[in-house]
């Protein structure tokens, strides 16, 4: 099947019309970038204690910013915002596994419910020129062994197995590229869910 092509930063721009899920994990939140994500989310979630943050940043707005679901073994959620959550019939999925943190349990139910009402996935193709880009990027497996290719970073991957414990790529970049040239696209292929994870730099800075 042919490649998505994902901007992964044109989603904090107000005009970008991708669809994405989205997961709030328990740290501060930026109001502008919430406002600009959550227009565009098909599914919303909360790791746990990321309802206690998302509760304090809508407040006044609240009914607007209704997860899906918070998920978690539920010892960061105060019980103010547990019950508002509740009573607002948002899902509340306790995960008691302590074998796993709040977030990769929270990404399992997203990835389920991904499935559930086949939303789009496969092979994907970044555009990394925004200029929102910090200098950092990586790539983590989810759940198990990945066979993944690259294109586009300074050290690709060429079919190798990322994997914890052996081959993980949490400290790579992009390939380097002319004075005034777009940045190359980051190609990526592989057989099983992959977090891509990057820096994010504000206007400006």
């Amino acid at each position: 099947s042919p490649a998505l092509v994902f901007g992964p930063l044109r989603l904090l721009l107000p005009l970008c019309k991708q669809k994405i899920c989205l997961i709030i994990l328990n740290q501060p939140i930026d109001e502008d970038y919430l406002h600009v994500l959550w227009k565009k989310a098909l599914l919303k979630a909360c790791a746990d204690g990321a309802a206690n943050h998302l509760y304090n940043v809508s407040a006044g707005c609240r009914d607007s910013f209704l997860p899906d679901y918070i998920s978690g073994d539920f010892d960061s959620i105060t019980a103010e915002v547990k019950a508002f959550y509740a009573d607002k019939g948002c899902k509340l999925l306790e995960t008691a596994d302590q074998d796993f943190t709040d977030f990769t349990k929270c990404l399992s139910i997203m990835l389920e419910q991904i499935r559930q009402q086949q939303l789009q996935q496969g092979s994907h193709r970044l555009e990394v020129d925004t200029g929102l880009e910090g200098d950092w990027c990586s790539l983590i497996p989810v759940g198990g062994p990945c066979q993944t290719s690259t294109t586009g970073l300074k050290w690709n991957l060429d079919n190798q197995v990322l994997q914890f414990g052996k081959l993980v790529s949490t400290s790579n970049t992009y390939e380097p590229k002319p004075p005034g040239e777009p940045r190359n696209p980051v190609t990526i292929s592989t057989d099983q869910p992959l977090l891509w994870s990057m820096a994010i730099r504000k206007p400006g800075d």
